[in-house]
């Protein structure tokens, strides 16, 4: 079982939890002091009110809730959010509203949630070749180009 250090910023903080038993994700709460109302096609940084100590070899990923995208046109802006190991700020999440109604964050409020995942160790190596593949330079749709 891969154990996550989990520190309150303030009082106030509600911690991350699952909802249920076999849930991937934790569900993040706003820690805001005053009501944020988001506008439409605004983009605002919410507070948690939370910081992780994460092992190495692992990242935090920050998605959005898909009852808020659903039901309120409501996302994280740049998901999946990567929270590296070595950090050790406050948890803030970039949340956007691309609906046309007014969305208000309030503390308590769940707007995002977190799943852990692991994450090699990498060294890129500077090479002047690359092998080749069936694919190639194909991209940006290149599986639909022989269909017709």
């Amino acid at each position: 079982m891969l154990k996550i250090k989990i520190k309150k910023l303030h009082d106030t903080v509600k911690l991350p939890e699952k909802m249920t038993g076999s849930a991937s994700g934790y569900d993040i709460y706003a820690n805001v002091e005053n009501e944020k109302i988001l506008e439409p096609k605004q983009v605002a940084l919410i507070p948690t009110g939370f910081a992780l100590e994460i092992p190495p070899g692992y990242e935090a990923q920050i998605r959005p809730r898909s009852g808020l995208a659903i039901n309120h046109k409501l996302g994280v802006l740049n998901s999946p959010g990567t929270i590296d190991a070595d950090f050790r700020g406050e948890i803030k999440i970039i949340l956007i509203n691309l609906g046309d109604k007014k969305f208000a964050v309030k503390s308590n409020k769940r707007i995002a949630q977190m799943v852990f995942a692991k994450v090699p160790f990498t060294k890129m190596m500077e090479t002047d070749s690359l092998s080749a593949t069936k694919r190639d330079q194909g991209g940006f749709g290149h599986t639909d180009k022989n269909k017709s």
